[in-house]
């Protein structure tokens, strides 16, 4: 089988982001919180299943679907500019680090070119890449990157070299102390809310004409299984990688910028090459999701077209790929919009993860397609971390 809208959530979420929040869990605490890996791998492979067989059950988007199903106008407008605050403005938020961490990583690899002209350059791909309104191209792009991402990071584990018995042992749930933070960094990047709007979009609109939708459900399972566990895996060799760096050491504060240097005395010149084709691949395929999936969210609740190829569509998904630009390459602070981004997602994740939960057991709504009641039994859970999640975030941002 052929792996593909899958691949695009990998791509979203395993960003410079992520990479830094990896790379800072394995510095500070070594293997000891792979085990919260697996289990943000496990709810977002649920989360998204249940997103994308939305898309191919109903034909709309996550974004459409509460539009439609909303029908109070006072709600409506409140879901609106929630979705929007959260989705639409954060996506140009992040923007900006998606941009950079690309930047980064080619500045790495070619010290010698003026710097100034990386970011503008990462920018035009990605636009030229949306603006095509083509799923295939954007698609095809983002499988090889992901791809070239997969090599890399997983080559460099190997290199690495971690101990099997330690890494092994991450898997059974610890908390050392002063680690609640980065726990729930390591969960929050990988459950990310604006996914759900860009799965169930991209599989809305590829196969809302599809008459054979139960075969096309268990092959986008097999496919969000299979990407999104790619994803795990990618983040778990940056994680045992700076564990075997940096773990016990005082190699002061490691982030996604700075980490490719500091592995080359322990891997060599090739590793420190090899790290930055990484951040470029990670930093570029974020850089192109995330205006998509902003775009998704925005058109959705604005009753607008969802399909790539519609004008408004290219619009919103450029004037976010431009915001994200123009603060990556003035040096402008975003960190007043990302705030307010992050307080919105903290809002939206809880009710989304809800209302998602509420509608695909709906059968006028999904027909055959409802969920099984061991699926959701799995699920409460998640539900219940998912709320403690957006609540800590939320106190910690006001506070």
């Amino acid at each position: 089988m052929r792996l593909g809208p899958g691949l695009l959530v990998t791509a979203a979420f395993i960003g410079p982001g992520t990479i830094t929040t990896a790379s800072v869990a394995g510095a500070n605490f070594g293997f000891a919180l792979i085990w919260t890996l697996l289990f943000s791998v496990i709810a977002t492979i649920l989360l998204q299943s249940m997103a994308a067989r939305l898309g191919v059950a109903t034909g709309k988007d996550l974004a459409q679907a509460l539009r439609a199903h909303i029908h109070t106008p006072v709600l409506k407008v409140l879901a609106s500019f929630l979705v929007i605050s959260a989705i639409g403005v954060g996506s140009a938020a992040y923007e900006a680090g998606n941009l950079s961490g690309a930047s980064m990583g080619l500045i790495k690899i070619f010290p010698t070119i003026n710097a100034q002209i990386w970011t503008p350059l990462i920018a035009f791909i990605s636009a030229l890449l949306l603006y095509s309104g083509k799923h295939k191209v954007v698609e095809n792009a983002l499988i090889l990157l992901v791809i070239l991402m997969s090599l890399v990071f997983i080559s460099t584990l190997v290199m690495a070299a971690p101990p099997i018995s330690q890494v092994l042992a991450g898997f059974i749930p610890t908390m050392p102390e002063g680690s609640v933070t980065t726990v729930l960094a390591l969960i929050g990047t990988t459950i990310v809310p604006y996914n759900l709007f860009l799965h169930s979009g991209v599989l809305a609109a590829k196969y809302n004409n599809n008459s054979d939708k139960r075969k096309i459900i268990k092959q986008t399972n097999i496919d969000t299984s299979l990407s999104i566990t790619l994803g795990g895996v990618i983040t778990l060799a940056i994680l045992s990688t700076a564990s075997v760096a940096f773990y016990g050491t005082d190699a002061g504060k490691v982030s996604a910028a700075n980490m490719a240097v500091q592995l080359e005395p322990l891997l060599g010149g090739a590793a420190h090459y090899f790290f930055a084709i990484g951040l470029f691949a990670a930093g570029l395929t974020s850089a192109i999701t995330a205006p998509l999936a902003g775009a998704y969210a925005v058109c959705g609740m604005l009753g607008w077209s969802n399909k790539m190829q519609s004008s408004r569509f290219k619009s919103v998904a450029l004037v976010i790929l431009l915001f994200g630009a123009a603060v990556a390459s003035l040096g402008l602070d975003p960190v007043a919009v990302i705030i307010f981004a992050q307080a919105a997602n903290g809002l939206l994740l809880p009710i989304i993860t809800v209302y998602l939960l509420w509608l695909v057991n709906q059968k006028a709504v999904m027909g055959n397609y409802t969920n099984s009641v061991l699926l959701n039994l799995i699920t409460v859970p998640i539900l219940l971390l998912i709320f403690g999640l957006s609540s800590y975030k939320l106190i910690s941002l006001i506070f």
